[in-house]
């Protein structure tokens, strides 16, 4: 072929090529923006710092971002993700601190191929019971699969005989029921009672269990809730005025805990509460991690005044998720079809194989193809991955 015909073609190929890519990238946050707002902020300032780092983009492609309230409604949830599915722009939906959501959309989400990114929300079925080739939700947060057994073994660590199980009564609740009467010793499994509560649980209600729960012998509870009803709950101890330690899920981190619940009630309890390993104010910092917190710093002063920063576990998962998101990204052609990027993202996601450095650690193939046998497939945590931690006296987020 004559030189003139070979660059005509070429420069027809490459032009084709990038006609043929999106202008843009869409990020959506379909989080509670309102009554968990710090959670919300939090992961949302977490996935914001990490694009920054690669000047908010996905391969070359411009990214932006569209953050939403569902303030707690799952219909409102549904709407949001609708609005997300009906944006041709859309690359993924970041998720926020609810399970509930994500648990009566998830074969929604998964059969209209919206790449779904979860940082908090724990609720064991969220990433599960789909199709490996239709399943597009992955984690990066604990899992109640894993939580339930890390509270039970601690409570039995600390000496308790008799736990009372405090839950919601929301499919996470559940989730965790079947995951914490699973890990009981035998001996403890008789001698275990539960009390459900729903959503915005009254002073006088929150009295009502804990003086069940004493008057039934127990020596601890195992509670599951937001910070709303977790508040109620501890605060009922103190005014019961009996030492009965709690051991709680992180839901209670995604709002103002620490803030509207003092030092001295919680220690009545005393709390103890799971989180991932990592956080700036309780770790010692590395480079990497103290660059990172420098980089959020400057975006945001107000937030990053100091180590202690609201919902950590939001902010660092938040990060981690995105870089991996970043990384997978940098395999994918991006096209003008929605659909296939998202495809072929998550087949990305799913078959890294370069390591990523993270807040909370090194990722090594942290997603893999779902199966039958692997249902931690898009699990990028493990149960190595979390602690036990508390509020000191300044508020703050406390590892053990």
């Amino acid at each position: 072929m004559p030189r003139f015909w070979i660059g005509i073609a070429s420069w027809l190929f490459c032009a084709s090529t990038f006609a043929s890519a999106p202008l843009v990238l869409k990020i959506y946050f379909d989080a509670d923006r309102t009554g968990h707002s710090e959670s919300a902020l939090a992961i949302e300032q977490g996935v914001r710092v990490a694009f920054s780092e690669v000047g908010n983009q996905l391969n070359g492609i411009p990214v932006e971002f569209v953050a939403l309230d569902h303030r707690g409604n799952v219909k409102r949830s549904k709407a949001n993700i609708q609005r997300a599915l009906n944006d041709p722009a859309t690359i993924a939906l970041v998720a926020g601190l609810h399970s509930p959501p994500l648990i009566k959309y998830r074969d929604f989400i998964n059969q209209s191929s919206l790449l779904t990114l979860v940082p908090w929300a724990a609720a064991t079925p969220i990433t599960r019971g789909t199709p490996s080739e239709n399943n597009y939700i992955f984690r990066l947060s604990v899992d109640d699969s894993k939580v339930g057994k890390i509270l039970v073994d601690y409570a039995v660590e600390q000496q308790c005989r008799h736990p009372h199980l405090v839950l919601e009564n929301t499919g996470w609740g559940k989730s965790n029921f079947k995951a914490m009467m699973k890990a009981l010793p035998m001996e403890l499994d008789s001698q275990t009672d539960t009390s459900w509560f729903d959503w915005g649980i009254e002073n006088s209600d929150a009295r009502i269990i804990v003086r069940k729960a004493l008057s039934a012998g127990a020596d601890c509870l195992l509670m599951v809730a937001n910070t709303r009803e977790g508040k109620a709950i501890v605060e009922a101890i103190s005014e019961v005025g009996e030492r009965l330690p709690v051991y709680s899920h992180w839901g209670i981190t995604g709002g103002q805990f620490s803030r509207i619940v003092p030092y001295n009630v919680r220690e009545q309890a005393p709390l103890r509460f799971i989180q991932s390993c990592f956080n700036f104010y309780s770790s010692t910092l590395t480079e990497y991690q103290a660059q990172v917190f420098e980089r959020a710093k400057a975006i945001y002063p107000d937030s990053f005044a100091s180590l202690n920063i609201e919902a950590p576990a939001g902010f660092v998962h938040g990060y981690d998720l995105t870089k991996l998101l970043i990384a997978a990204a940098q395999n994918v052609q991006f096209v003008s079809d929605t659909i296939t990027n998202r495809r072929t993202l998550k087949t990305a996601l799913e078959n890294m194989d370069m390591p990523v450095e993270g807040l909370l650690k090194t990722y090594h193939q942290p997603f893999e193809l779902p199966s039958s046998t692997n249902l931690d497939a898009h699990e990028a945590l493990s149960a190595s991955d979390y602690c036990m931690a508390y509020y000191d006296n300044n508020n703050a987020v406390k590892l053990l």
